[in-house]
């Protein structure tokens, strides 16, 4: 399988040299050959090749990436031109194919390609095709932003197959048109829990108002635990504190520990600061350390001061690194006027990233009270990192303590050393320093 993989990506070489060549019947072959070797290819490494081989992101590609990031930049410099005829006519057929990569891969290239004249072929096979290529037909259209053909795709959301309603739904999303809110409302009580979650997802993309009471009613009533939690999304997406009520009852009594994540997530987004009652119940007492975890972060979004004392609490009691990390960067994004006790145990955590984490906010909330304790914990630490901040967090609260920085000369980590310098030097907001954000929120597949 992995050879399979490998034989993708190798094609894929030879497909972008020919087009920067400007030989489209070679292009043109080549393109066949490469949805030729990607059958067989399980679903998984199938989308891991079209995500990595195809897609142009917001992050920064590698430089020495071995094949993928010489790929993006080809295929990116390639996408703003159309495509040629026998190009698109390959394209084309491949969605038609009997296996399902060679047709993800031929849907994911018409997409990335941003050739709006492919379109017109494209739409007749809406009717026309099997559901596997109505499926990949809707992707392509969805990929393209195909804001011409809305009524088509509208359509399709009445497909008696249901990987196909699902698909037109999330195409709708992309498409980006408010307008065909109320299409998707409809399928919100669709059979199949797919259908229901991509209209979820897609009303959220929509940013449509209107749709907040259907989103209600599903986050309360939906059998699926995947829709509930795309619904919560979309609701924070909508960023209304209407919304609150609704999220904050999935908080506390959804029995899915995802739906109770994202509806935390969700409160954050939209800044309803009459839930925090609701999130510090939730970063004390859930049972599941995600939602802990996401509950302190969305504390620390709303600015809730108030949770501060909880928050203490929860760095020196929870069994879970994660949450007291989180929890101790978020007082440290609240900057207290003190530090309460809770966050200075935490810099003798017996895990080094609250370490790194409690010294971080130490050093946001710069309570001079506390640097003989940070001094005393910079003695004995042994990760680098985790030094640099206590340096850091010693030279924010004014402690004077030359004896330690010399100590520090010595370490054979040069940055703690040229800190340790600087802070003899009393420069005592010297930077960079260690940026300990938590990890990443959730969001809807």
């Amino acid at each position: 399988m992995f050879g399979k993989l490998l034989s993708v990506a190798v094609s894929t070489v030879i497909i972008n040299g020919a087009l920067d060549a400007g030989t489209p019947a070679r292009s043109e072959q080549d393109i066949r050959e490469l949805l030729n070797s990607a059958r067989g290819v399980s679903p998984a490494l199938c989308t891991l090749a079209a995500d990595g081989l195809f897609s142009w992101g917001g992050r920064w590609s590698a430089p020495a990436e071995a094949v993928t990031s010489d790929i993006r930049s080809r295929l990116h410099r390639r996408r703003t031109e159309r495509l040629t005829a026998d190009e698109s006519r390959t394209l084309v057929e491949g969605l038609a194919s009997p296996d399902a990569c060679e047709r993800h891969l031929a849907a994911t290239m018409v997409g990335r390609f941003e050739d709006s004249t492919i379109v017109s072929r494209l739409v007749p096979r809406l009717t026309a095709g099997a559901a596997p290529e109505r499926e990949a037909t809707l992707i392509a259209l969805g990929l393209l932003g195909a804001k011409s053909q809305v009524e088509p795709i509208v359509r399709a959301l009445r497909d008696e197959s249901a990987g196909v309603r699902a698909n037109a739904a999330w195409a709708l999303g992309r498409v980006g048109q408010r307008d065909v809110a109320p299409a998707l409302y409809a399928t919100l009580r669709d059979g199949d829990a797919r259908v229901r979650a991509a209209s979820a997802v897609s009303l959220g993309h929509l940013h449509a108002a209107d749709s907040i009471d259907v989103l209600v009613r599903v986050l309360r009533t939906d059998p699926s635990p995947e829709v509930r939690r795309v619904a919560a999304w979309a609701l924070g997406e909508l960023r209304d504190r209407a919304i609150a009520p609704a999220l904050m009852q999935a908080l506390a009594s959804d029995k899915s520990d995802e739906v109770r994540e994202m509806a935390a997530w969700a409160l954050a987004e939209s800044n309803a600061r009459e839930a925090v009652d609701a999130l510090i119940a939730s970063v004390k007492g859930d049972e599941s350390a995600s939602v802990r975890e996401t509950s302190a972060w969305a504390l620390a979004e709303l600015n809730a001061r108030r949770a501060i004392d909880a928050l203490a609490e929860v760095v020196t009691n929870d069994k879970e690194p994660e949450v007291r990390g989180t929890a101790a960067w978020a007082i440290g994004q609240m900057h207290p006027g003190k530090a309460p006790s809770g966050l200075v145990k935490a810099i003798r955590d017996a895990d080094s990233e609250v370490r790194l984490k409690a010294a971080w906010a130490l050093s946001e909330i710069g309570d001079p009270d506390v640097s003989n304790a940070i001094a005393d914990a910079l003695k004995t630490e042994t990760k680098e990192r985790v030094q640099q901040a206590e340096v850091r967090a010693l030279m924010r609260t004014g402690d004077e303590s030359a004896d330690v920085f010399r100590k520090l000369l010595e370490s054979k980590d040069a940055q703690t050393r040229e800190m340790a310098v600087r802070a003899l030097a009393g420069r005592k907001n010297y930077g960079p320093w260690p940026w300990p954000w938590p990890r990443p929120r959730p969001f809807p597949n």
